[in-house]
C-alpha cells in the first residue's frame, strides 16, 4: 500500500490527513474512497479539470501524463508544474504528498 498525505484544503480535508491506496488505484478514487469528496464534474472521463491536483512530493512515481490530460491541465486554476488530474494519475509504489488546490474551474465560475 501506497500512502498520501493529504495537505489541508478549507473544504475537502480541513485537517489534512493520511490514507493508504493500492498502486494502480487513480489519486481521485483513493480520495472518494476515503470519504474526500473532491470534485470530478466529468465522472473521470477526462473531460473537465475540477479534479485537479498539485503532487508536492512522489509526482515521478505516477503513470505518464497523456496529451489529453496534458491540454485540460493548460485550463486548470492554479497550473503548477507537478500538477495532475487526479482520475488519471495512477499511483505508483512511491509515498505521495497532494494539494487540493483551494478552486477549481467550477468554483472560479460560479463566484465561491
Amino acid at each position: 500500500m501506497t500512502q498520501i498525505v493529504i495537505l489541508p484544503h478549507p473544504t475537502y480535508c480541513p485537517e489534512g490527513t493520511v490514507i493508504e491506496a493500492s498502486s494502480g488505484e487513480s489519486i481521485c478514487d483513493a480520495l472518494l474512497n476515503h470519504d474526500i469528496e473532491i470534485e470530478h464534474a466529468c465522472e473521470k472521463s477526462v473531460a473537465c479539470t475540477t479534479c485537479h491536483v498539485v503532487v508536492r512530493e512522489g509526482y515521478a512515481s505516477l503513470n505518464e501524463l497523456d496529451d489529453k490530460e496534458e491540454d485540460l491541465l493548460d485550463m486548470a486554476w492554479g497550473l503548477e508544474a507537478t500538477s495532475r488530474l487526479s482520475c488519471q494519475a495512477l499511483i505508483g509504489q512511491e509515498d505521495l504528498v497532494v494539494e487540493i488546490p483551494k478552486y477549481t474551474i467550477n468554483h472560479a465560475s460560479e463566484n465561491h
